[in-house]
């Protein structure tokens, strides 16, 4: 089964104060540590959306650079990886955890998940509204596994609405997308501060 992947490093990084997916983590920028990781996994073919070496251009949007991408796919691709930069400390043993599902299950969609741990609250402005039940509550990060077939469907539906993520899209038209376990450490680097985490992150991991 060919396998492809999009990793996209098209985003302003409006939260964090610029463009992320060049910050130095380790010796390498965001964008090369997803693909090098993507690539020593196993997955056929990296594309690259977003202003680096060898990238394709992006959109205004997140969906808008996940189409892109899509583009430079061949029909004969079956499963698409989607995983964003942003998210540099993704391991193969993730990545084989959610192709494996994709492989062996009958969902149109693989994403990996963890539970919430904080209590969560409906709020209108600074005021509570309720408590919300957790327990039906998950994170979910990247990479995620789509059929590419479908998803490339779900990209024609309603292009002018956005959404957070393409699991959001599938399940639109009607799709069944499946959670795996997902990474305590597979975070994402939205803040400042974040990059600081992912350094100790790996430098824990070296030490052990």
């Amino acid at each position: 089964m060919k396998i492809w992947a999009i990793v996209l490093a098209a985003g302003s990084g409006q939260r964090y104060g610029g463009p992320k997916h060049e910050l130095d983590l380790g010796g390498l920028p965001l964008w090369k540590r997803s693909v090098s990781v993507l690539e020593s996994a196993g997955i056929d073919t990296v594309i690259v959306v977003g202003p680096v070496d060898g990238g394709i251009p992006g959109g205004a949007r997140r969906r808008d650079s996940v189409a892109a991408g899509l583009a430079k796919i061949p029909d004969s691709v079956e499963w698409v990886l989607i995983h964003d930069a942003a998210r540099p400390l993704i391991t193969r043993r993730l990545v084989a955890t959610v192709v494996d599902a994709a492989r062996i299950g009958n969902s149109d969609g693989v994403i990996p998940a963890l539970a919430v741990t904080d209590t969560l609250k409906l709020v209108d402005g600074d005021t509570v509204l309720k408590t919300v039940d957790r327990s039906q509550i998950a994170a979910v990060q990247t990479p995620q596994a789509f059929r590419t077939r479908l998803l490339r469907e779900a990209h024609l539906i309603d292009p002018e609405d956005d959404a957070t993520d393409d699991a959001g899209l599938i399940e639109r038209i009607g799709g069944t997308v499946t959670i795996v376990p997902g990474d305590r450490t597979n975070i994402k680097i939205t803040y400042e501060g974040d990059l600081e985490l992912a350094e100790r992150l790996i430098k824990g991991l070296q030490d052990e």
